[in-house]
């Protein structure tokens, strides 16, 4: 007969030998996990077609319907603030019915109302109809990375949110290349109708790949609680810092994207329209500085990439103004590039500094973003109207000197607090 100790040990095995429970979420190489990247990725696709669908057609919707540049800026400003309005109520949605069943219901919902565009009578209506879609767009940018975050093993997760971020950017790009080279053909709605068409498609595709949730759990909806960490968050002066910049970075990019179109089918340069709406593969420059962004901010540190990117679109506005083709494509490309940067190094910095309630806290800087689009897009519509680019670059400068000002006042108080340590 065994020792009674030894007999123990035989049954009733160690509590650290346990055997660790089988994490089951999606990885490379199994065919539900290569769905689920291309469902997101035909979902940005669809988001981001519609979501900057009239910005590349701007200067038909003026000459057809005898709009300013500011009145026709409506129909892109409209979609970007019915989206910035729409993220925290998305958001709470999605945490109640689920991420595939708001994503699913925002991207098949955008896709009607794209259907209903091309037959606007007037622009009331069509900015009307923006509004909505804006609205039901939020959904997917409110949801997709809780859906990726919940469903991807967390070694495969860079990558599928890499390939999310590329179909946003393929999306926004092709929205306003595939609606400005229709429209210059054509016309503006046959160039809504275009993108309603790929747009549709790619939800479709979405709803046939997206796996279904395994991982969701169901949660109530509370808005005392979730009014209580937005307040928390508010009262963040880093976050607060943070929602500005992206308020601000965006302010240029509105500004400027709304009205290089009319200025490069005006005096002096003359090109043809559909030449005009190509300018768009700039955005492609973004793709490279985002991915930059992140050596930039380990080499410089935060603060350190923020005075970079403001610094290239600074110089890029500046450049812009010479009447010279060379120079005012040039100066597209550092004001993109510079755009891209400030944007992805605020994004992430949102994500380090929020302790809790990191989706609202994201939610938050992507309204602010939203709402900066918005913003500069209509004022710098309105100033190009007034006193041509000239005018445009003005808002545009005005902003990043706002953003240079926010940057050198967190410089400022990082100071302060490392002097106060030291006196300590």
């Amino acid at each position: 007969m065994q020792p009674a100790d030894t007999r123990a040990s035989v049954t009733a095995p160690d509590a650290s030998a346990a055997p660790v429970p089988h994490d089951d979420r999606l990885r490379p190489g199994r065919p539900a996990f290569r769905r689920a990247n291309l469902a997101l990725f035909a979902a940005g696709i669809a988001t981001f077609v519609l979501l900057y669908s009239t910005q590349g057609l701007l200067p038909v919707l003026s000459a057809d319907l005898d709009l300013t540049p500011g009145q026709a800026s409506w129909t892109a400003s409209a979609a970007t603030l019915g989206l910035a309005l729409g993220l925290l109520p998305a958001s709470a949605l999605s945490d109640r019915y689920g991420r595939t069943a708001v994503m699913t219901a925002s991207t098949l919902a955008a896709s009607a109302l794209a259907l209903a565009l091309p037959f606007a009578p007037d622009l009331t209506t069509l900015v009307a109809l923006r509004a909505l879609q804006g609205a039901a767009l939020a959904g997917l940018p409110a949801t997709a990375m809780a859906y990726l975050a919940e469903e991807i093993h967390p070694g495969a997760l860079a990558s599928a949110m890499g390939l999310y971020v590329a179909g946003n950017s393929i999306g926004g790009m092709g929205g306003r290349l595939l609606s400005g080279w229709t429209a210059a053909a054509l016309g503006w709605r046959w160039g809504l109708a275009a993108s309603a068409a790929l747009a549709l498609l790619a939800a479709l595709a979405f709803r046939l790949l997206i796996p279904a949730a395994r991982h969701f759990t169901p949660a109530p909806v509370d808005a005392r609680a979730l009014a209580r960490t937005v307040g928390r968050h508010l009262r963040n002066p880093l976050l607060v810092r943070l929602y500005a910049l992206g308020l601000l970075f965006m302010a240029v990019f509105g500004a400027v994207y709304n009205t290089a179109g009319y200025r490069l089918i005006a005096a002096p340069f003359h090109l043809p329209e559909t030449v005009a709406a190509s300018i768009f593969v700039v955005y492609l420059v973004g793709t490279g500085t985002s991915a930059a962004a992140g050596r930039l901010s380990a080499r410089l540190g935060r603060r350190g990439a923020l005075y970079v990117a403001i610094g290239v679109t600074t110089a890029g506005l500046l450049l812009s103004l010479a009447d010279d083709l060379l120079c005012a494509l040039l100066g597209l490309v550092l004001i993109t590039a510079g755009f891209f940067a400030g944007h992805a190094t605020a994004s992430a910095a949102v994500g380090r500094t929020a302790t809790e309630g990191r989706a609202q806290a994201s939610a938050l800087y992507l309204i602010a973003y939203y709402l900066g689009n918005s913003l500069g897009g209509t004022l710098g519509a309105d100033a190009y109207h007034a006193t041509g680019w000239p005018g445009s670059a003005t808002v545009g400068l005005t902003a990043t000197t706002l953003a240079a000002a926010v940057t050198l006042y967190a410089t400022h108080q990082a100071h302060a607090a490392r002097r106060a340590v030291a006196d300590a």
